[in-house]
């Protein structure tokens, strides 16, 4: 992965979108990480393996709904407040 500061992501954005679909590019703002540019087809297949994710935690939870299998909502999105 590459690192380039926003200043110079600004100044060569064209060089930084070719850069980018042959790999992610870190952009940082005052020594700090603030963005990731990836290409289009890394963006759709990061989409394609979070529905594939999701869709693989529902199928776990309608089997568990169907063997009996309940949590109560707190536990449930205790992770997610």
């Amino acid at each position: 992965m590459i690192t380039i500061p926003s200043t110079e992501a600004k100044t060569r954005f064209g060089a930084l979108l070719d850069k980018a679909q042959r790999t992610p590019v870190t952009i940082e703002k005052n020594g700090r990480a603030v963005a990731v540019l990836i290409s289009d087809a890394e963006y759709e297949a990061y989409q394609k393996l979070k529905l594939q994710v999701l869709q693989n935690d529902l199928m776990e939870g309608i089997k568990q709904a169907d063997q009996g299998q309940f949590l109560d909502s707190e536990t449930v999105f205790h992770d997610l407040i």
